[in-house]
């Protein structure tokens, strides 16, 4: 998982001006569920094509599919 402050440098790069260690934390938590939904998807994709490596075009499909 990336640092907090990571996060809260996203948060600050959209355009906050400040970002609560609480804000940040949870913004982590919700990035870290959208990207596992994605993965998945992604895994999905790869083994459905007969592959045991994901590909970026399965990322990219994955993301599509899911509207992230």
């Amino acid at each position: 998982m990336l640092s907090i402050p990571a996060f809260e440098r996203i948060l600050k790069r959209a355009g906050a001006k400040r970002v609560s260690a609480d804000a940040a934390k949870e913004f982590a938590r919700v990035v870290e569920d959208k990207l596992l939904e994605v993965a998945k998807e992604a895994v999905a994709l790869a083994k459905h094509a007969g592959r045991k490596t994901v590909a970026d075009s399965d990322i990219r499909l994955a993301r599509k599919k899911l509207d992230v």
